[in-house]
């Protein structure tokens, strides 16, 4: 699209123009016999909107439908019937407890003595069922469906299952967190998918291992890159996290060498109608490339493009 004229909206990391619009009215136009779903792929396709794996926007793209149509914008093709229910989408079902994640024996015993910690990552959905409800039973926040790109691992020791990680798609906005790398609102836009959230991580109740935590973290930054190229096709350059002080004083994060850019400020992401507040959380970030900076302020950083 033309890059003379200047952007209507943003919506993701993508700048729309009024040229992206009239090709959205178009392509409604003369493909209006197919479903919403069919729209969104074609449009990501037309438009080139694609993650770094080379996969379409669906979710970024579906936003910017839904708004242009609330605003009057654009009509676009009733859903089908398979994806709602009395008005509203159809939701997962509730995550049920079973045995098999029921609380084991104590175990107490140092670092050393342990079998070799492994981080396990989960691509079958029998375990990834599983790791879902141990999280959902044993940490404080619980179960919430991770969106977009996403990595769940069981940390285990021989035949033992010590705890749970989550890693999944970065903060899109933080003021400490932006300062410190340095990138311009752009930057951010267009590299945020290059920063990973430690969105979960939990060692069970039972499991009493000193220094434990800090050991999986620094594994986690020495294998997290190698298993998100292979999975998503590109390689991230840094990993973020929040620790909330009131419960926690991230002493595993800073043993294993991340840094704290400073705090958030409580604030949600700004949403039409909406908003909400929360205390302030704890930034931690850990580096996993040297030239972390500059790639992050730069436009070097590439996706595959083809899976």
């Amino acid at each position: 699209m033309s890059q003379l004229s200047q952007p209507v909206m943003i919506q993701g990391d993508r700048e729309i123009f009024s040229e992206d619009i009239d090709h959205i009215r178009t392509i409604l136009e003369r493909f209006f016999s197919l479903s919403r779903h069919e729209i969104i792929l074609t449009l990501c396709e037309t438009l080139e909107w694609l993650t770094p794996a080379g996969r379409p926007k669906i979710d970024a793209c579906t936003k910017l439908l839904n708004q242009l149509q609330d605003d009057g914008i654009i009509c676009l093709p009733a859903l089908q019937e398979a994806y709602i229910h009395h008005g509203r989408k159809l939701q997962s079902p509730p995550i049920t407890m079973s045995a098999r994640s029921a609380p084991q024996p104590s175990l107490e015993m140092s670092l050393a003595a342990l079998e070799p910690v492994e981080l396990v990552s989960l691509d079958n959905k029998t375990d990834q069922s599983l790791w879902n409800e141990y999280v959902q039973r044993y940490h404080y926040l619980g179960y919430k469906k991770p969106f977009g790109y996403r990595q769940r691992y069981f940390i285990e020791s021989g035949s033992r299952r010590l705890g749970c990680i989550l890693l999944s798609g970065a903060a899109k906005s933080l003021g400490a967190r932006d300062r410190w790398i340095g990138w311009d609102a752009r930057q951010r836009l267009r590299n945020l998918p290059w920063v990973l959230n430690n969105n979960r991580f939990l060692i069970f109740p039972w499991v009493k291992v000193p220094n434990l935590a800090s050991h999986v973290l620094g594994k986690l930054a020495h294998q997290a890159g190698d298993d998100w190229m292979q999975r998503w096709g590109f390689r991230p350059v840094l990993l973020e996290t929040f620790v909330d002080p009131q419960r926690f004083h991230g002493g595993c994060y800073r043993a294993a060498g991340w840094e704290l850019p400073g705090r958030t400020t409580g604030a949600g992401l700004v949403r039409k109608g909406k908003q909400y507040r929360t205390t302030p959380k704890l930034i931690f970030t850990k580096p996993l490339q040297a030239d972390f900076r500059s790639l992050l302020c730069s436009n070097q950083l590439k996706g595959r493009t083809e899976l």
